[in-house]
């Protein structure tokens, strides 16, 4: 082996300028692939941080069948005490329970359907970022104050104002009648026009009294540390909830797969441009091979005569691409790691980015997250393409003829 590995190291650098510009290309698309997927993985973490922190949280509990049919009927009881209890429990300060309904608002000139929440005041803050994007007034402060805040374009279509009256009408819990006259304290500007079309919120006291709510009310809604403690989090709520209460923990998954299923098909549509790249560095390294081979066909022929199997070049030959090819990951996975751990801690920006930022209420600078899986991941297919394409020019050596090799000029 040692004879082999002398002759694959003399043999890759009898032309080291193909050598060099084969194994350039390879660290190029190296560094390509370790920095762009490591950017694609921050992007992913900041998008979903950013979409799960602003109303979501990383999980919820729930009764079963609200998720989807969102009643306010399908609640759970004594809340409130079930989230301090979890609170304790796990030792997590971000925990926060909310009653949802869907009412008329109305104001002196105009009505709208909105969304109606009820939310504990001192710990939504915790679980949302919503308290702190308000464009006017201030949050809700009192827990017992009839008061609501509001998105900024509702406001605009009714045509209030922080300090103006707006009156609730709509059911009870238990179907009867429910109504109300409350002060609009703030208003939220998300920068998302959907949710600042129909949100409004008020404290939880407030709402199950106007809603005829008791004790109850319809999630639970946690936040973890870092979202690599979803599923072990999830694990220990499910083992603290009350042997009989008929409830379940809903990820940020479940709650929402539209944000996965956009990871996915972006992924998916990198993948397409990464291939293409990967392909080009693959013909590159069977044009080197293909090329070594030919240049070297009376010399096989020689040792061929004097009895040596094709099988052993064919193996010299693919040890000599994955030395060719393990120079390339190793410099691509070096160089390029250092590329994303520099732009880690510093980040970066371009253009216009802060503008953007700023409007969806997102960090103004992207900061790469140097992970294994997008480190080892291209460079290792890079290398195990490298290897496929070198096949062909070993193969070739089995149709061999030592005659005729001897002969070739």
């Amino acid at each position: 082996m040692n004879i082999a590995l002398h002759l694959a190291w003399r043999n890759l650098w009898r032309h080291p300028r193909r050598t060099w510009l084969t194994i350039g290309a390879m660290v190029f698309s190296n560094i390509i692939l370790v920095f762009m997927l490591s950017l694609q993985f921050g992007m992913y973490a900041m998008m979903i941080d950013n979409t799960l922190a602003v109303f979501t949280g990383h999980m919820q509990v729930q009764v079963p069948g609200y998720k989807d049919d969102m009643k306010m009927r399908q609640s759970i009881p004594d809340a409130a005490a079930l989230g301090a209890t979890l609170r304790e429990s796990l030792a997590i300060d971000t925990i926060a329970v909310r009653a949802s309904t869907f009412a008329l608002a109305s104001s002196e000139e105009r009505s709208f359907g909105i969304q109606i929440i009820g939310v504990q005041p001192e710990q939504e803050s915790g679980v949302s970022t919503l308290p702190g994007l308000l464009r006017e007034g201030s949050y809700l402060a009192d827990p017992n104050a009839s008061e609501v805040v509001i998105g900024s374009v509702l406001a605009r279509n009714m045509r209030v104002s922080v300090g103006d009256e707006l009156t609730l009408l709509g059911n009870g819990r238990d179907g009867s009648f429910a109504a109300a006259v409350v002060n609009v304290v703030g208003i939220i500007d998300s920068g998302m026009p959907d949710l600042d079309r129909s949100i409004a919120q008020m404290p939880l006291a407030v709402f199950q009294d106007v809603f005829f709510m008791g004790n109850h009310a319809n999630e639970i809604v946690i936040k973890t540390a870092d979202l690599s403690l979803v599923a072990e989090t999830k694990q220990k709520v499910e083992g603290l909830l009350p042997a009989n209460a008929d409830l379940v923990v809903h990820d940020w998954d479940a709650l929402q797969p539209g944000l996965k299923q956009a990871i996915q098909a972006d992924l998916a549509s990198a993948w397409f441009m990464y291939g293409v790249l990967i392909i080009l560095v693959a013909f590159s390294v069977l044009n080197t091979m293909l090329m070594s081979v030919l240049e070297r066909t009376r010399e096989f022929g020689i040792v061929m005569a004097l009895g040596l199997k094709p099988g052993r070049l064919g193996r010299l030959i693919m040890l000599e691409t994955t030395l060719m090819g393990g120079m390339g990951l190793a410099l691509g996975v070096l160089f390029g790691g250092g590329l994303v751990l520099v732009l880690g801690v510093n980040g970066f920006s371009y253009p216009g980015m802060e503008e953007m930022a700023e409007q969806f209420n997102m960090p103004s600078r992207i900061y790469p997250h140097l992970q294994l899986i997008p480190l080892l991941l291209g460079p290792g297919i890079v290398f195990i393409s490298s290897l496929l394409a070198s096949i062909w020019p070993a193969a070739r050596l089995h149709l061999l003829q030592p005659v005729q090799a001897m002969r070739a000029a």
